[in-house]
C-alpha cells in the first residue's frame, strides 16, 4: 500500500498494435482507476522476447505503446508508466521465484502449451518459465490487485500459489495480489469471426480495428464485418456478428446495447455499419491526434521514460532488498 492506496499492476505487450477491443476492454478503464489506486503501468518487452522479434522494430512499438497509454489519458505523474526492461529487479526477481516454483505447475500452463504449438520451431525457457516472470511483475510493486481477462487468470492463480509459498517459508514478505473486479470493460470480438475476440495477432487485417487505423479503413473494416441473413438487428446470441457490432456502438457511444436496439429498429445493416464505423472514428480520432502530438514532443516522452523508470526502480528495489535477504544473499555494501 503506497499513500493509503492499494497497489494495481498491470502491462502490455510491445508486439503487435493495439487493437479497438484493447482500447475499449482495458487501456479506457485503467485511466478511470488512478484516483482509486496507485499505479503501475508496464511496457512488458521482457515478456515479448519469447517469440523472436526484430530489435528496431521492437524498440519502435514499444515507445509507441508508451506514448498511447498517455495519449489514452493515463497521467504519468499519477500512474507509474515505465518499460518492464528498464527495471532490472524483474528479471532478478523471476530468477529467485523460480526456485520456488514446481515444474509440474509451470506444465499446466494452457497458454504455453497453445504457444508452444504456435511456434514449435521456438520453444525456449522463457516461453516456459513466462509465468513466473509474469509473477515477478506484480509481487515486485506489491500489487494488491491485477486487472486480468479469463486467459491470464491462471497465471495470477501461480503468483498467488507463489507468493502465499515464499510468504510461508520466509513470514510476510508479498501482498497476495487478488483480481481486479470493477467496472468489467466491452468484449470486443473479431470482425470476421465473432467467437473470438479481437486480436493484435490476427493473421487477418480486417478482423481487427486498430488504435492508429485511419477513417476511411474503419469505416472499410466496419462495412466488411461478417453479419448474418436475417436482416434484423437484435441482440442476441443467435446473431453474434450483429451483436458484436452493438457492443462496439455502445461501448463508443455509451448507450446500453437495448438502447441501440431501438435506435436502429428496422433499419438495414449497412446503415448500421456506417454508424458503427463513425462511432469509432468519433472515439479514435482525438486518440490518434493525441498520439501525433506527442510524438513530436521528443524530450517529454524521454523524460517520462526516465523519470518513471526511477520511480518503478525504487519500489522495486524495496521489495528486492527484502527477498535477498531472506533467501540469504549477502548484502551489498553502499556508499
Amino acid at each position: 500500500m503506497i499513500n493509503d492506496k492499494k497497489v494495481l499492476f498491470s502491462g502490455m505487450q510491445a508486439t503487435g498494435n493495439l487493437t479497438l477491443g484493447n482500447y475499449l476492454g482495458a487501456l479506457k478503464n485503467w485511466v478511470t482507476l488512478s484516483d482509486e489506486y496507485e499505479c503501475f503501468y508496464s511496457v512488458v518487452d521482457m515478456h515479448s522476447i519469447t517469440v523472436r522479434q526484430n530489435p528496431a522494430e521492437l524498440r519502435k512499438r514499444a515507445r509507441a505503446l508508451l506514448t498511447l497509454y498517455i495519449a489514452a489519458g493515463l497521467d504519468p505523474e499519477k500512474n507509474c508508466i515505465y518499460y518492464q526492461s528498464h527495471v532490472s529487479g524483474h528479471a532478478e526477481l523471476a530468477w529467485i521465484l523460480n526456485c520456488f516454483t514446481y515444474m509440474g505447475e509451470l506444465n499446466r500452463m494452457t497458454q504455453f502449451k497453445d504457444k508452444a504449438a504456435k511456434h514449435a520451431d521456438n520453444i525456449n525457457a522463457g516461453l516456459f518459465t513466462y509465468p513466473v516472470l509474469m509473477a515477478a511483475d506484480i509481487l515486485l510493486y506489491q500489487a494488491d490487485v491485477v486487472p486480468v481477462g479469463i486467459d491470464q487468470m491462471q497465471h495470477l492463480e501461480l503468483t498467488r500459489d507463489i507468493a502465499i509459498r515464499f510468504n510461508n517459508i520466509y513470514g510476510d514478505v508479498f501482498t497476495v495480489p487478488e483480481a481486479y473486479i470493477g467496472k468489467v470493460g466491452a468484449k470486443i470480438m473479431s470482425l470476421q469471426d465473432p467467437a473470438k475476440k479481437m486480436s493484435k495477432s490476427d493473421e487477418n487485417p480486417n478482423a481487427s480495428i486498430y488504435l492508429m487505423d485511419d477513417t476511411d479503413t474503419i469505416l472499410r473494416k466496419c462495412k466488411r464485418a461478417v453479419t448474418d441473413s436475417l436482416g434484423e438487428i437484435r441482440y442476441c446470441e443467435e446473431q453474434p456478428g450483429i451483436r458484436n457490432l452493438i457492443d462496439i456502438y455502445s461501448a463508443c457511444t455509451g448507450k446500453a446495447p437495448q438502447e441501440t436496439v431501438k435506435e436502429f429498429e428496422g433499419r438495414g445493416y449497412g446503415e448500421f455499419k456506417q454508424a458503427v464505423g463513425e462511432a469509432v472514428v468519433s472515439v479514435l480520432k482525438p486518440l490518434q491526434d493525441r498520439v501525433h502530438q506527442l510524438e513530436k514532443d521528443k524530450a517529454y516522452i524521454d523524460s517520462v521514460i526516465k523519470n518513471n523508470a526511477d520511480k518503478a526502480s525504487y519500489f522495486a528495489g524495496k521489495t528486492l532488498r527484502k527477498v535477498q535477504k531472506k533467501v540469504g544473499f549477502p548484502e551489498r555494501i553502499r556508499g
